[in-house]
């Protein structure tokens, strides 16, 4: 009988982890099964450019995992069920259960509100592929002048805020950071940030907490009104809500805690990777959650689980940060390079070069999950015969 794998999430990191184990297995000793809503791969990094009006290269699954033996089951996941390693599913068909030996938990985040009062009914997010159409589509119905206020100063707002700055330059787009702008950046880095914002006419509201969104604007900390035909909300990320549903061992947020492999630590059976994990990197600190983790962690829980079930070395890869990368609209960027915890130095690359830079790495991340072994030579290889049998499948 086959190894019978779920992955459940084809965001970049479970794409990358369904992929890299189709190359690590032999086909005839597992089914490998990969859950998502959609049949395209979504470059998420790339969102805000959607929602600016520029289209994406359709990147269907179909195509990326031919002749791999990956099985792409168009679904919503709807109920996880690890002590049963059961997960429920929803399609055109109905409800149905998938039976899995072992488990890879890839669902991710998504918009994260705060609790804010309005956010969810007039306010715009770009988590996902039908948010920012839906912001794609507001903006374009704008005419000029017409306010927008991106809320967050963080990687997501100053990118939102200078797409739609440079690609709508008849809008009066704001942004509002709850600190000061670029605070966690260096010098060189905070100063190319302001001169951008200036250069595209951008409005910062520095030290200015958002607590309310209406139709036609929104309202600081102090009472303050500011005007916004469209809010853009990207004050962080919510992670989805199944994992605390089920009897994992999570955080107060809903990460499940793994190990230095990705495996839960209260179900073996289950990984978690990306968004969705509570992973430790550099310093016993908590990895954030955004590409530059996640797909290491892709990695990690995938070559973990073909070593256990192989019988083979289990991989022992540093998680680690090497820059933050920005883009500042098409034709201006920022890379900041950073310690292995993350923490900013004094360097940085900006300008048209770091835009570059950044390009090369989205279109990096987009190759990397159709080619989840980086181009090396590599042969399936065959289960123990202790994890080919599913019941015995605990020992492993």
């Amino acid at each position: 009988m086959k190894h019978r794998i779920i992955v459940l999430g084809a965001g970049y990191t479970g794409a990358v982890a369904a992929g890299r184990l189709a190359r690590r297995l032999h086909r005839e000793d597992v089914t490998i099964t990969l859950v998502n809503t959609e049949p395209d791969f979504i470059e998420r990094v790339r969102l805000h450019q959607l929602a600016a009006g520029q289209d994406l290269r359709p990147r269907p699954f179909s195509e990326m995992f031919a002749g791999t033996g990956v099985e792409l089951k168009l679904a919503k996941v709807t109920a996880v069920d690890v002590d049963r390693r059961a997960v429920t599913v929803t399609d055109a068909n109905g409800a149905r259960e998938l039976a899995y030996d072992s488990l890879v938990y890839a669902l991710g985040s998504g918009w994260n509100t705060q609790g804010v009062p309005g956010t969810a009914e007039h306010a715009h997010d770009i988590t996902g592929r039908p948010g920012a159409m839906r912001l794609r589509e507001r903006l374009a119905g704008l005419g000029a002048g017409a306010p927008v206020v991106v809320v967050g100063g963080g990687l997501t707002g100053l990118e939102a805020a200078t797409e739609i700055a440079e690609a709508r330059p008849d809008l009066d787009v704001a942004l509002a950071a709850r600190g000061a702008l670029g605070d966690w950046l260096s010098p060189k880095g905070r100063g190319h940030v302001r001169r951008v914002c200036a250069r595209l006419g951008i409005t910062v509201h520095e030290n200015t907490a958002v607590t309310g969104v209406e139709a036609d604007h929104v309202t600081t900390a102090d009472g303050r009104p500011v005007p916004a035909a469209v809010t853009v909300w990207t004050t962080g990320f919510a992670v989805h809500p199944i994992a605390k549903a089920t009897t994992l061992e999570v955080d107060g947020t809903g990460r499940i805690v793994v190990d230095g492999t990705m495996r839960s630590v209260s179900h073996p059976d289950v990984y978690a990777i990306g968004d969705a994990a509570l992973a430790m990197g550099p310093g016993d600190k908590p990895l954030r959650m955004s590409c530059a983790s996640g797909t290491p962690t892709a990695w990690q829980a995938a070559d973990s689980i073909a070593a256990r079930l192989t019988g083979g070395k289990l991989p022992d890869m540093p998680l680690r940060y090497f820059n933050q990368c920005i883009s500042l609209g098409r034709r201006d960027g920022l890379i900041q390079y950073v310690t292995a915890d993350d923490r900013s130095v004094r360097a940085a690359l900006i300008g048209r070069f770091a835009a570059l830079y950044k390009e090369l790495v989205c279109k990096g991340a987009a190759w990397g999950v159709a080619n989840p072994l980086l181009g090396m030579p590599t042969r399936g290889r065959r289960l123990a015969q202790a994890a080919a049998s599913p019941a015995v499948h605990e020992s492993v």
